[in-house]
């Protein structure tokens, strides 16, 4: 039976290579979905705190010693140019102080801007009285000053400055029709006040109903003054101190308010009267001027 044994180990043979086992489908190795990536977390890029970096510990700055710049010895000032001496402007080249010139016995008083150019003006002491008449109505106010002891007297753009202190009295006239007749003096309009109030006036009612309104009391004025210049009709004139000045000055008020503001003559003279004893009581010139 060889031939039988022969084919057995043939049949044998190579036991049937186990075809070999087919390597399990290479179980594709189940390419797990690589599970969808997880986006691996955009790990928040851990938001990399913006790291800080520790600012350097702000180096301190050195606290570089604020580089003392050696006070670059003090340059020394320039030697302190001597301001040059700033010429003082010549004082408004004082218009050669007039010097009072003696003054004729017979002149009882003088434009003042003319006496000012004449260099007849009285510095020792004087009166002075400016109108400031309405162009369109009676409605007028007059100023009298008195002054003594007179330091300077400057030209200005307005008028004269007087460096000196004084006192001044108001005047005021107002016609029948006047809008504001009813309004105390000091709180009318630029142009028709006076710094009075109704109580402080010695009213006169005229024939025509004009009302002429004297302060009972001057009012000081400290230092200097300025006379303005008149312009219209208006007027500045200065009295000089003579033995009738105050009867003087009763003629030349009586006149002014009769024939340049129409107040009735018997109301005109008795107005000048009391303008002229509030002069003399309250502004004369014994004992504090003299």
């Amino acid at each position: 039976m060889p031939t039988t044994s022969k084919i057995t180990k043939t049949a044998k043979a190579a036991p049937a290579k186990k075809p070999a086992a087919k390597k399990p489908a290479a179980k594709k190795p189940a390419v797990k979905k690589a599970a969808p990536a997880k986006k691996p977390v955009a790990k928040k890029p851990a938001v990399k705190k913006p790291a800080v970096k520790k600012a350097a510990p702000a180096k301190k700055p050195a606290a570089k010693k604020p580089a003392v710049k050696k006070a670059a010895p003090a340059k020394k000032p320039a030697a302190v140019k001597k301001p040059v001496p700033v010429k003082k402007p010549a004082p408004v080249a004082k218009p050669a102080e007039p010097k009072p010139v003696a003054v004729e016995s017979n002149v009882k008083f003088r434009n003042l801007f003319d006496a000012f150019a004449q260099g007849k003006l009285p510095f020792s002491h004087g009166y002075i009285v400016s109108s400031f008449f309405s162009e369109t109505s009676a409605y007028s106010i007059y100023e009298i000053v008195s002054y003594a002891g007179v330091k300077e007297i400057f030209v200005t753009e307005t008028g004269l400055q007087f460096i000196t202190g004084g006192k001044k009295l108001y005047v005021l006239v107002e016609q029948d029709t006047y809008p504001l007749k009813y309004q105390e003096p000091v709180s009318r309009k630029d142009g028709e006040r006076i710094p009075k109030r109704f109580s402080e006036l010695e009213i006169i009612k005229a024939r025509n109903q004009y009302q002429v309104m004297i302060a009972k009391e001057p009012n000081e004025t400290y230092g200097s003054f300025t006379i303005l210049k008149p312009q219209g009709h208006n007027f500045a004139v200065v009295f000089y101190q003579l033995p009738e000045v105050y009867a003087t000055l009763t003629s030349f008020f009586e006149e002014s308010l009769n024939k340049m503001r129409k107040v009735p003559h018997a109301d005109a003279k008795k107005a000048a009267a009391i303008i002229s004893a509030t002069v003399q009581k309250y502004m004369g010139f014994k004992g504090e001027f003299e």
